[in-house]
């Protein structure tokens, strides 16, 4: 390109500009700092100088904080009142520094700097704990969704099948209760294992499911217990009645055997 080209235009270059262009006086002028308050523009100098912020020289702070100030004024850009009250606050802590301390004063005496310095350390926390929050991942912005559907899920459950020793077991506590009803009148009795079989499997016709104490009665005592166990075996053996369990150690059940399943 040419030592004295200003730009190109269409592979050929300008050397000068039209005389007919006009160039606002502003159009060149760029500000690239932009702060969120005083606080901000103060934290900024203090980083920018790389000084401690528990030791800050106030009078080179002021100098470089009413540089900027002006300057946004020189570029017309809306200052807020909190820059000036801030730039009275560091002349109030600058001029407070210049004063001789009382030699009668007793004890130590507070710094002037004690206030902003605190305020900057909270501002400075705040701003870093913002800035740690920016770089998380953002739902929308770096994390995106996607709905996904999920089809139901049919769960069939097998009912688990009725153990010996559990059949057992329940017509053992049957058989432990109805010696707690027994009584010593001796009499004779007449009980047949057949017509305890009508009686049992009646009492599952009209109900359809019962619980396995439903078919004994406790006030027959043992004997009367023993026939009824008999019976319902006797029962399961032929196909007419079958026995049933909702979950595994759960309470045994009795039920009629239909059509379907005499087939199968």
């Amino acid at each position: 390109m040419i030592a004295d080209a200003i730009g190109m235009l269409n592979g050929v270059a300008i050397t000068q500009l039209p005389e007919d262009l006009y160039i606002p006086p502003d159009a060149l002028e760029v500000f690239l700092e932009a702060f969120e308050g005083p606080l901000d523009l103060l934290l900024y100098l203090i980083r920018k100088n790389d000084l401690d912020i528990l030791n800050i020289p106030i009078a080179e702070i002021t100098r470089q904080y009413m540089v900027y100030v002006d300057l946004m004024k020189d570029i017309r850009l809306e200052l807020a009142a909190d820059y000036l009250v801030m730039a009275a606050m560091l002349a109030e802590i600058k001029s407070r520094m210049l004063l001789p301390r009382s030699e009668s004063a007793t004890g130590e005496e507070i710094d002037p700097r004690a206030e902003l310095i605190r305020r900057l350390q909270e501002y400075e926390r705040f701003k870093q704990a913002a800035e740690r929050l920016e770089t998380l991942p953002r739902l929308g912005r770096d994390v995106f969704t996607h709905p996904v559907y999920v089809s139901a899920l049919e769960v069939t459950t097998e009912r688990p099948p009725t153990p010996l020793n559990e059949l057992l077991s329940a017509f053992l506590d049957v058989l432990k209760r109805s010696e707690l009803l027994a009584t010593h009148v001796v009499q004779k009795e007449h009980l047949s294992v057949r017509e305890r079989m009508s009686h049992v499997l009646e009492l599952v016709n009209q109900k359809q499911f019962i619980p396995f104490q439903a078919c004994f009665d406790l006030a027959e005592g043992r004997l009367g217990v023993v026939v009824s166990f008999l019976a319902i075996l006797e029962l399961l053996r032929l196909g007419l009645i079958d026995i049933v369990q909702t979950e595994l150690y759960g309470s045994i059940h009795l039920k009629v055997v239909t059509h379907d399943e005499n087939e199968t």
